[in-house]
Order: C-alpha cells, then sequence, then structure tokens
C-alpha cells in the first residue's frame, strides 16, 4: 500500500486522508520510501527531515477537522526560509544557516495542513551556477533551473508537489525539461516574504506539479484564495495567440514540432489560434529584462559581493559585475520600457485570452548546465501568469513542453483554460 501512496495527486491526498482511506502518516512515509530508493540518483534534495516531518504528519492526523492541503507533503526550495530546517541558498557562504522564522509561503502550507518533507536543491543563489540534481530520468542531463530540485523531485514522484521561484525561467523551465506542470502566478499575488531575492520586481513563487489542479490547489492556498476560487474549466475554447519571438532560432526543431502539434490539436477542439508576429515593444523588453535583473542582484548581493567575493561562482560574480556595469539612467529607462510592454500586452487580452509558446529550446540538454531561460524571460518581465504543460518528447526521448500565458492577475480565468488546454493535450 505504501508504495503506491507517493503516486498520489495531492487532491486524492486531501480526499483519501478526509475518507479515512489512508493518513497522512502513511503518504509521508510512502514519499520517504521513494526518495530513499531514488535519491542517490536524483539527488533533488538539499535537506530532508524525515522523523521530524512523520511528527508533523502525525499532528495532522490527530487533527480534526480538514485543512485544503491537509497531510500533503510540499517540497521547499532552498531559498525558501525554514524555521525547523536550513536554508543554504545553494552557496557556501551559507552553509548550516538556520533561519529563525518560515517564509510566510511555509507558513500558510503549515497552516493549510501540508506537511514539509524537507529542502529541495536550488542553483546558487538561484542564479545559473548548477546544484547537484541530476534529471530523474537521464542521469547525464540537466532538470534544469533554479528550481531543479523541486522539478525533479516532482518529476520522480518522491512528493507530489513543491515549491520554486521565477526571475527569467527558473519553474517554467525545469518543470518542461522534467515533464511536469509548472505554474507561475501574476507578480505579487503570492507574498515573498522570508525569500533570498534576486530581481526583486520580478521574482515570482510558482508551484511544480504533475497536474494543473494540483498546482492550482496549492497556488490557492498560498493567495488567500479559496480552493474553488481557481476551479473548474473554461466554458468555451480561447482565441489564442502563437508567438515564436526574436530569439525563435534558438528552438530546436523537436520543440518546434513539439509548438505545431500543441496548436493543431488546439484549433481541432475549437480555439481560435492566430499567428501573434514579432511585436518590436517586446523585443525591447527582452533586453530591458537582462538590465533590470543584472542591476537588481547586484544590489540584493551587495553583503556578498563585498564580503564574501572569494565564495561565489565565476558564474555569479560574471552576473554581479555586469549589474554593477548598468548605469542607474540605464535601469530607470529599462523599467520604464517594462511598463509599456506591460500595458501593450494587457491591451492584446482585450481580442485574446492566451499566448502559446514552447517551454524551452528543446529537451533537456546533456550536461549540468541548466539551460537557456531565453523564451521564459519575456513572460517574467511582464508580470504574467504562465503554466507549462507537457507536450510529448523529443528524439533523445525526453520531455518537451508548452507554455501558456494568461492576463496579469486574471490568474483564476487563466486556470480554468490551461485546464482546458491540459485535456486536449492529455487526449
Amino acid at each position: 500500500m505504501n508504495e503506491m501512496l507517493n503516486n498520489l495527486s495531492a487532491t486524492s491526498i486531501v480526499e483519501k486522508i478526509a475518507s479515512g482511506e489512508t493518513t497522512a502518516e502513511a503518504v509521508t512515509r510512502a514519499c520517504f520510501d521513494r526518495i530513499a530508493a531514488r535519491e542517490d540518483a536524483v539527488k533533488a534534495w538539499a535537506h530532508l527531515a524525515p522523523e521530524h516531518a512523520c511528527v508533523q504528519a502525525r499532528q495532522r492526523d490527530q487533527t480534526r477537522g480538514s485543512g485544503p492541503l491537509r497531510g500533503v507533503p510540499v517540497g521547499i526550495k532552498d531559498i525558501i526560509d525554514t524555521a525547523d530546517l536550513p536554508c543554504e541558498f545553494g552557496s557556501p557562504i551559507y552553509a548550516g544557516h538556520r533561519p529563525a522564522t518560515d517564509a510566510a509561503c511555509v507558513a500558510l502550507l503549515r497552516a493549510a495542513g501540508a506537511v514539509i518533507p524537507g529542502k529541495t536543491v536550488t542553483t546558487e543563489f538561484a542564479t545559473v551556477h548548477p546544484g547537484k540534481t541530476r534529471h530523474p530520468e537521464a542521469a547525464d542531463r540537466t532538470p534544469g533551473g533554479s528550481s531543479s530540485g523541486s522539478a525533479a523531485a516532482v518529476a520522480d514522484r518522491m512528493v507530489p508537489v513543491a515549491l520554486g521561484t521565477q526571475t527569467m525561467g527558473s519553474v517554467i523551465r525545469p518543470a518542461a525539461y522534467c515533464g511536469v506542470v509548472g505554474y507561475k502566478p501574476s507578480f505579487g499575488l503570492i507574498n515573498r516574504a522570508g525569500i533570498k531575492p534576486q530581481a526583486e520586481s520580478i521574482d515570482t513563487v510558482g508551484v511544480i506539479a504533475r497536474s494543473v489542479d494540483d498546482a492550482a490547489l496549492v497556488a490557492a492556498v498560498l493567495m488567500g484564495a479559496a480552493p474553488a476560487a481557481l476551479a473548474g474549466t473554461a466554458r468555451r475554447p480561447p482565441r489564442i495567440a502563437l508567438y515564436r519571438g526574436p530569439d525563435w532560432s534558438k528552438a530546436q526543431r523537436s520543440a518546434e514540432d513539439a509548438l505545431d502539434r500543441a496548436a493543431q490539436r488546439f484549433a481541432a477542439a475549437g480555439a481560435t489560434i492566430e499567428d501573434a508576429g514579432t511585436p518590436a515593444i517586446l523585443r525591447e523588453a527582452l533586453d530591458a529584462h537582462f538590465k533590470i535583473v543584472c542591476y537588481e542582484l547586484a544590489r540584493a548581493y551587495a553583503f556578498e559581493w563585498e564580503t564574501r567575493r572569494e565564495l561565489l561562482s565565476e558564474e555569479l560574480r560574471g552576473l554581479l559585475k555586469l549589474g554593477h556595469g548598468v548605469a542607474w539612467e540605464d535601469y530607470v529607462a529599462a523599467q520604464n520600457i517594462g511598463d509599456a510592454a506591460r500595458q501593450w500586452i494587457a491591451d492584446s487580452f482585450t481580442r485574446r485570452d492566451l499566448w502559446l509558446t514552447v517551454s524551452a529550446p528543446g529537451e533537456a540538454p546533456v550536461g549540468m548546465a541548466t539551460g537557456d531561460p531565453v523564451l521564459n524571460r519575456l513572460w517574467s518581465l511582464l508580470h504574467l501568469p504562465v503554466v507549462t504543460l507537457p507536450a510529448g518528447r523529443g528524439p533523445a526521448g525526453m520531455p518537451l513542453g508548452v507554455q501558456l500565458i494568461g492576463a496579469c492577475r486574471q490568474d483564476a480565468d487563466f486556470i480554468r483554460m490551461t485546464r482546458w488546454a491540459e485535456a486536449v493535450l492529455a487526449r
């Protein structure tokens, strides 16, 4: 029985615990059994606390009533503070660091009845220097970054759900590489208190799961919404803008084919598909995004740069040096471009419901480099909600994904449309 409980979805776990079919402790122990069997190969976890997690689970079993996440194990990316576990940010600078409090999102998960089994591996400060995690299907390939451990743990059925963060493509790309669902909500809808920042005007907490239902369930808790607020499916097929963009030359043939197949299936199911072209404002926004991230990153890591520079990776030192080279006037100009692009994209949603593009340039590449976020960065800058859905396999047999993008702060309608799309792709 325990061997199968780790395969359950978050929604099924809540239902089965409420009905008495299983217990939170049994689910938690099943997840740890899977971790014990697979962690040496996948290396998804920075810190694990099996006995402490089982204590949490027994408390959930003893509590009358039920929270919306009662008994659901949720992995926490290791740049998110946890009062009962280390938080090392993927850096030797913070080895053994123990926060005094939980991040807001962790506190909300606990209050909703979730169980926290441990901290998932992040790249160094959620930037580009990779962690130890391997792709769960192929040890010679990257699981993506920076939410590498979260994506790998969910894909390998160690936990049903895990938290990630995104500034460039750090939820969407690893979820796509690992063949699962990633949801980056609209900017600001999930509180970021207690999370190590990268670029504060862009950073967003996201959810990695194996279904839109599970991602929406956890996101609703973190947003302070009733689960029913993100329930249901779109009542009509959406109007979809097909976007390739100025960096489309970096997309591999397998990704192009996945996008074409998805568009054809959506059209066959009744969606209206139009080519969005490559608006000039969106090309400008891509350049603006990189300047903003580098500038804000350099200031967020002023302490580490000034006092622990020798312990930073060469890759991160290079990014911080670039950030110090961005003039304040250029940063302000880049932010103004971002504002203009957000207004332009908001206007575009008067005549379309979704934008559709690929989630990554192709399959997870061989090696530990975390992959190119070039096809994700724009949507992060624009503060839009994004979901990646599995969309077949490439020539090496590895997962591919397509990403759907919705209107800012219209996440409830957006989630209903992504459920429609998930069902169409799954047929």
